[in-house]
């Protein structure tokens, strides 16, 4: 691999040329805290993002290629374990699986991989034991953890890897095991990229290759062995029984008393190499590249049309099953919605207990049949924003690694929610025993519908359920599109309520629905708080019959249940 990556601003590597890597070799790319490691693994997988400007060639195989392009042909391990911790060390290998490798492998063979890889990173014995979540559910532990992600990323037995600080927060026991396991990809024949923070000199001494950097710069790329060598032709000379790594990082440092002196002898030592070991460097990767014939790139071009190895049914199906794992395995979030919802339900059912078929009566119903809209729009939106907003970095991860779609993932998870949403308007329609029917049996009626007085009738009752489901459907939807906005957790708790607070008002219960102003009307069209506050109305009193009046002279508003429906602005 020959990459020529130029990057601007002080705190990117603005003068990583000529960086090389064979097959079969493990390369360590070193240096202090800010010297452009990760920033320079993100530019050659593409995740660099619209911050950065990256000028240069990156090649494979002396063929340039597009850092896009890379991604279908190498892994990267990142520093951060991201993973949905209510599935086991199986299942996420499995979901890995089914949508990473190609799609034209059967589920055979693709099982046959996940159990070649568990014993290859010995996750066997760990293979049923739940990832888990700190704090809440015990899982695998923090070795385990690091080795699942690198079996995740070997599962398509990529000939390229890219590991960012996989030692991180590992002992030194742990450490070394797990640069064991990546030097043993290695001599499989894959090249292994790794950039890592202040090893042993065990871990050290298992690696081939070295490159140090320091200010964005490259200041050695060469074997380990050869290292030391350059650094004492610079005046720098490692003591017998220091470790070479803590000498690398601490002269590539700059030191906060000495900070002139230090980026002057950093920049005289990166200008010295690019003068001689990187001038040998870029002439010998040129010389190799000669007569290399350029592959055809027609796989390439016919990959490039669509990022994804699995289809989009495969890729749904993947999606539903682990969404649905979330839902079942995480039983505190069941557990406190259910709790939530019947206590709602119980608290509004207590306040509108039988009401009596008169002019009030009729005024409290429709108050209580908002309330159903607005308890399930804020119910679900500030629930999918509380947890989508801790699952949207491996949603990010995993889309860009071309594992699903954005749409799929959306599906998937709103389908998963549905026995939820079902369940939710259920509990809060139908919860309270009804005793004293004949013969003394006891059966289930609901909290609300049937504690406070609405519409007997059984077609009636299902119909406001429907349209409570499908009011809380939205609630999930909205939910997920405020996370997406939102940059994280903080953010999108503020901005939901006053996003919901319009839709709200315009909702035909503030405000009539003939009163709202030319120039809002396009709120009231798009407000699910008006289509369902007018279904629920029209399912409540069309057809209703007569409405009781207490006035002593006769004269009062509502006569018939047609008579709300005309105040309300609504036709049925």
């Amino acid at each position: 691999m020959f990459a020529n990556v130029r990057i601007d601003d002080h705190y990117c590597p603005d003068n990583a040329d000529n960086a090389h890597q064979g097959p079969g070799e493990l390369l360590a790319i070193m240096g202090a805290s800010g010297a452009g490691k990760t920033t320079l693994l993100n530019v050659l997988t593409g995740r660099g993002g619209n911050l950065i400007d990256v000028t240069g060639t990156l090649c494979v195989n002396g063929n340039p290629i597009k850092p896009q392009q890379l991604t279908s042909r190498s892994a990267y391990v990142q520093q951060e374990d991201l993973f949905v911790g209510t599935l086991t060390v199986k299942e996420q290998l499995v979901f890995q699986a089914r949508l990473r490798m190609d799609r034209y492998i059967p589920q055979e063979r693709r099982m046959e991989r996940v159990k070649e890889v568990m014993q290859e990173l010995s996750l066997t014995k760990c293979q049923n034991t739940l990832i888990g979540i700190p704090g809440r559910i015990k899982g695998i532990s923090g070795g385990e953890t690091k080795r699942l992600a690198f079996a995740c990323e070997v599962l398509t037995n990529p000939a390229l890897m890219f590991c960012d600080e996989p030692t991180t927060g590992l002992d030194s026991f742990m450490a070394q095991t797990i640069v064991e396991a990546m030097r043993g990809m290695a001599q499989t024949g894959r090249t292994v990229i790794s950039t890592i923070h202040q090893p042993s000199s065990q871990v050290f001494a298992l690696f081939d290759r070295v490159l140090l950097m320091a200010e964005g710069r490259v200041a050695f790329l060469g074997l380990t062995t050869d290292a030391l060598e350059f650094f004492e032709r610079s005046g720098k000379i490692c003591p017998d029984s220091f470790n070479p790594a803590d000498f690398f990082i601490m002269t590539l440092a700059v030191h906060p008393e000495h900070e002139d002196e230090s980026r002057t002898f950093i920049g005289k030592l990166c200008d010295s190499y690019e003068e001689s070991e990187g001038q040998n460097l870029r002439k010998q990767v040129l010389d190799n590249n000669t007569g290399i014939k350029q592959e055809d790139s027609s796989m390439d071009r016919k990959a490039s049309k669509s990022p994804y190895k699995a289809s989009w049914g495969s890729q749904f199906s993947a999606v539903l099953v682990r969404s649905t794992l979330e839902i079942v395995r995480d039983p505190t979030q069941l557990n406190i919605k259910l709790i939530q919802t019947v206590m709602i339900a119980l608290l509004l059912g207590l306040i509108f207990l039988d009401q009596e078929n008169n002019q009030a009566g009729s005024k409290n119903l429709c108050s209580i049949l908002f309330l159903l809209l607005t308890n399930m729009t804020f119910q679900n939106v500030f629930g999918v924003v509380n947890l989508f907003s801790t699952e949207v970095e491996i949603f990010t991860r995993e889309h860009e690694n071309g594992m699903y779609r954005s749409d799929v993932f959306f599906m998937a998870k709103n389908f998963a929610e549905v026995p939820m949403a079902i369940l939710q308007p259920g509990v809060v329609i139908f919860y309270r025993l009804l005793l004293k029917v004949s013969c003394e049996r006891v059966l289930f009626v609901g909290v609300i519908y049937y504690m406070v007085g609405l519409n007997p009738a059984a077609e009636h009752f299902f119909i406001c359920m429907g349209i409570v489901v499908l009011v809380a459907n939205i609630g999930v939807s909205f939910g997920y599109m405020i996370s997406c906005m939102a940059r994280n957790l903080e953010m999108a708790l503020a901005i939901a309520a006053p996003l919901i607070i319009p839709f709200m008002l315009f909702g035909g219960f503030f405000l009539n629905s003939d009163s709202v102003p030319i120039y809002f009307i396009w709120l009231q069209y798009i407000s699910w708080f008006n289509y369902g506050n007018e279904a629920l109305n029209i399912n409540q009193w069309d057809d209703f019959g007569e409405i009781g009046c207490e006035n002593a002279n006769g004269t009062c508003n509502y006569s018939t249940g047609d008579d709300v429906l005309k105040d309300l602005s609504y036709e049925p």
